[in-house]
């Protein structure tokens, strides 16, 4: 099954520009050919080729399916990215193919990277969701600094802070999820862990202390096993 990403309407639907050149130039698809399009909004479409141009290949509709295998929450997930770029992008990776709503990136005080490559990441993300044939694609926010996110207004998710402060109350993830929110934040900090006033602030704004396990892991790690725990659980 060969996924592309694209606008769809009533009866047809149209590959993106890239999409197109990809179809037509890359893969030397032709008129007649069947192939299927998401939306990235939950909506993935079969369609017969029948029209390709320089810059849009269009389809007849043969089949449609809205909200394709959506998920009984949401899950947003704000990282402090990596040093290094490669460790990053395995997370991005990977927690789309499980299941992921939305990412946002953190600089916070013990942060290795002050920027990233937005462009990049969605390029990203946008691969791992046609690879794993989804037809949501998660959202992508750029790089924010921890005070100004954490002030934001989350009033109607289940906020937690992932930390490794042992002497301040964590609860395990496990525990948290067991109420079933319908939609969960999840924190997680840089290779040497959130600072103490960030862990302060964090709490004054509702968040809960939450544990990963016995275990003490790298950035990427950690938000994967977040990514796992919520899905084992709650999917």
């Amino acid at each position: 099954m060969k996924l592309f990403f694209g606008e769809i309407f009533d009866n047809s639907a149209i590959l993106n520009e890239e999409e197109s050149h990809h179809f037509a130039k890359v893969l030397r698809g032709k008129e007649g050919d069947f192939v299927h399009v998401t939306d990235g909004k939950g909506k993935i479409a079969e369609i017969e080729v029948n029209s390709i141009s320089k810059k849009a290949v269009e389809g007849k509709i043969i089949n449609l399916k809205t909200e394709f295998e959506k998920k009984n929450y949401y899950l947003h997930v704000a990282i402090a990215p990596t040093k290094t770029m490669e460790r990053l992008e395995f997370f991005l990776e990977k927690a789309t193919e499980i299941g992921i709503d939305e990412i946002t990136f953190l600089q916070t005080y013990h942060s290795e990277r002050k920027n990233i490559k937005i462009e990049r990441i969605e390029k990203i993300v946008q691969s791992a969701t046609k690879q794993s044939l989804k037809a949501y694609l998660p959202k992508i926010n750029d790089l924010i600094k921890f005070n100004d996110f954490i002030k934001s207004d989350f009033n109607d998710f289940t906020k937690c802070i992932a930390h490794c402060e042992a002497d301040i109350k964590r609860t395990p993830l496990k525990n948290i999820l067991e109420d079933k929110p319908k939609k969960i934040l999840i924190l997680i900090g840089p290779e040497g862990d959130f600072s103490r006033d960030e862990i302060k602030i964090s709490e004054e704004n509702g968040f809960s202390g939450i544990s990963l396990g016995q275990q003490r892991f790298r950035t990427e790690t950690a938000a994967l096993q977040a990514v796992f725990a919520v899905d084992w659980i709650l999917g």
